[in-house]
């Protein structure tokens, strides 16, 4: 199964629109997955969110990754919402890490407000991520708890680092106008979906 190409462009964008960025291997997509995009749209203010697939996580194995073909039949599936887009430009832009592709789509649409989104467990291993201080400082990010993840995530070298830059969940709506370094946690309904535990059950 061969990507159409349309999924390894940059999708359109409105002039300043606000975008979240949901980056991740979606090895497969899930619930939990949908319920941080879900908790986006709603608490931030912005008009997409764009699912962005990733050739895969340089911090886990490859061994059970899926083709990135069928990681994007999956995702849309997921991220069946008309304000949810599913794209794969990194593979094409031979982009590995996060950072770089913020800055990729920085430059491209210098007038896009965007916003870095991800759930709470992946705040607490950011601190492993390249250039992830570099992340931080480029956009305004937004975590979205996670079951089992708060503790972690809020006691993370990259929320400590950055605790000064938290702003409070109230202000999550005004979080894409705010100057970087600037953070939000969201408390938001949990589902307890977990790629791992989809891929031991063969699914």
């Amino acid at each position: 199964m061969s990507v159409a190409p349309f999924y390894l462009r940059p999708p359109r964008v409105g002039f300043a629109q606000r975008i979240a960025l949901f980056g991740g291997s979606f090895n497969p997509p899930h619930g939990g997955h949908r319920a941080v995009a879900d908790a986006a749209l709603r608490r931030l203010g912005v008009d997409r969110v764009w699912w962005m697939v990733t050739p895969g996580n340089p911090l886990k194995s490859t061994k059970e990754l899926l083709p990135l073909a069928e990681r994007i039949r999956l995702t849309e599936a997921i991220a069946d919402h008309p304000r949810m887009t599913v794209t794969a430009f990194e593979a094409a832009a031979g982009i590995r890490y996060s950072a770089d592709a913020i800055l990729y789509l920085k430059r491209r649409f210098p007038a896009v407000r965007f916003i870095w989104l991800m759930g709470a467990d992946n705040l607490a291993t950011l601190h492993r991520w390249q250039e992830w201080k570099l992340i931080m400082r480029s956009v305004p990010v937004a975590v979205v708890d996670r079951p089992g993840a708060s503790l972690a995530a809020i006691s993370s070298t990259a929320a400590r680092a950055f605790a000064s830059a938290r702003r409070p969940e109230s202000q999550a709506g005004a979080l894409a106008r705010a100057t970087p370094p600037a953070w939000v946690f969201l408390h938001a309904p949990l589902n307890s979906a977990s790629s791992t535990a989809l891929r031991a059950l063969g699914r």
